[in-house]
C-alpha cells in the first residue's frame, strides 16, 4: 500500500485585493442572498455566475417542505444560464450566505457535493475552468476551478 498526498491551492484575499470585476459578482451574490427562500434552514445563499461573453446571472437556494425538491443557489444559477445561454462557458462563480441571524456569514461558505459535481460538469463541457470565489465577511477563498475543493471528480477533465 502507498500512501498519496493530494494538495489542494485555495487563495485567501480580501475585497480590496480583488478585481473590480470579483467584487461585482460578490455583490449579486450577496444580492441572491435576499432572493433566497430558506423557511426550514434559515440559511439563505446567493450565487453569481459570470459567462465568457459577459452576461452574469444571479441564482439563491429555494427550499421545499418535500425535501430535496428545492435547489441549491450555485445549481439555480448554472442552470438558468444555461438554459439562457447554452454555449457560453462560466467565467466566474461567487458565492455567499446570510445566516440564521439574517448577517452575511464571516467565513466564506463552500458548496455541497451535487453543487461540486455539477461545476465540474459545467468545466468538463466546455474544457474550461471555472473561478471560484467563496465569501465571508473576514475573507474570500478565491480557487482557479472546482478541482481545488474536488480534484478525485467525477469526470475526464
Amino acid at each position: 500500500m502507498k500512501e498519496m498526498a493530494i494538495k489542494s491551492t485555495i487563495m485567501e484575499a480580501q475585497m480590496d485585493e480583488l478585481t473590480e470585476t470579483e467584487r461585482s459578482l460578490i455583490e449579486l451574490a450577496i444580492e441572491g442572498t435576499n432572493r433566497s427562500y430558506a423557511p426550514y434552514s434559515n440559511f439563505h445563499v446567493g450565487a453569481a455566475i459570470l459567462l465568457e461573453n459577459g452576461t452574469t446571472f444571479i441564482g439563491c437556494n429555494q427550499e421545499n417542505a418535500a425535501f430535496p425538491a428545492g435547489i441549491c443557489a450555485e445549481r439555480s444559477a448554472i442552470f438558468a444560464a444555461g438554459a439562457q445561454y447554452p454555449d457560453q462557458p462560466v467565467v466566474m462563480l461567487a458565492i455567499t450566505a446570510r445566516g440564521k441571524d439574517g448577517e452575511l456569514i464571516d467565513e466564506p461558505a463552500s458548496p455541497c457535493g451535487t453543487c461540486r459535481q455539477v461545476i465540474i460538469e459545467t468545466e468538463t463541457r466546455f474544457n474550461h475552468h471555472v473561478r471560484i470565489l467563496l465569501y465571508g465577511r473576514k475573507r474570500t477563498y478565491v480557487l482557479d476551478g472546482i478541482k481545488e475543493l474536488m480534484p478525485l471528480s467525477f469526470t475526464e477533465f
